[in-house]
């Protein structure tokens, strides 16, 4: 039987396969030159080294390019862009002149 220690790496070899598949078909469909991962879990240094060696399993292409690379500013920098991307958005919107609502008065003369 497996201790707590031999479950840990099978249940971390299950996921490392399972990310490497899901990325692969990212690769088969956008083929992109970097693949970068993001929050909690991409603190993991295992993933840069066995993922990118387990997807050419699903790839259809000879050659992989692709790098997989660990985030450049920690693992909140999509949360961070996103409120970047929200206070655009919020002045963009407040900024633009509004539109004039449309006259509900009855026509004159009408009763």
């Amino acid at each position: 039987m497996l201790g707590a220690i031999g479950v840990l790496q099978v249940v971390l070899a299950r996921y490392e396969r399972r990310l490497a598949r899901a990325l692969a078909h990212l690769i088969n469909i956008l083929d992109p030159d970097a693949i970068v991962l993001g929050g909690g879990l991409s603190n993991v240094p295992r993933w840069y080294e066995t993922v990118p060696r387990l997807w050419g399993q699903w790839v259809f292409s000879d050659r992989v390019d692709t790098r997989l690379l660990r985030n450049r500013h920690g693992d909140s920098s999509g949360v961070r862009g996103a409120a970047c991307l929200w206070q655009v958005k919020r002045t963009d919107r407040w900024s633009r002149p509004a539109a004039r609502p449309p006259d509900r008065r009855p026509p004159s003369g009408a009763r």
